[in-house]
């Protein structure tokens, strides 16, 4: 059974940064993606940035333009962990956060994270 389990929400104000983490276990998939969506109350989620891979070559990451030069996903593969560093943080980016990953028709979900960033 698939297991994303996130961490590392928090309250900061404007300008300031969070890192979310993404355990991740019980999966066999060689072709995935694997990132980071987000839901606002009254908006529906969408995705912040994802890693996709077909298991043959290095990925490729994807950003949403609003968080373009502010957010970097990144992996540690020992720890089948995936980060999220957030920059430079803005009141637009409240949101629960959470981590997801798609293989084929599979879809799993973690149980999201809150980041609230005060003005």
């Amino acid at each position: 059974q698939v297991q994303l389990v996130e961490s590392g929400g928090g309250s900061v104000q404007a300008g300031g940064s969070l890192r979310l983490s993404c355990a991740a276990s019980g999966y066999t998939y060689s072709s995935f993606c694997k990132g980071w969506f987000r839901q606002a109350p009254g908006k529906e989620r969408e995705v912040v940035a994802v890693f996709c891979t077909n298991g043959t070559n290095d990925g490729r990451t994807y950003y949403h333009a609003s968080v373009k030069g502010r957010f970097t996903i990144s992996q540690d593969n020992t720890k089948n962990t995936q980060y999220l560093q957030m920059n430079s943080l803005k009141p637009e980016d409240t949101a629960m956060y959470y981590c997801g990953m798609t293989s084929g028709t599979m879809k799993h979900w973690g149980q999201g994270t809150q980041v609230t960033v005060s003005s």
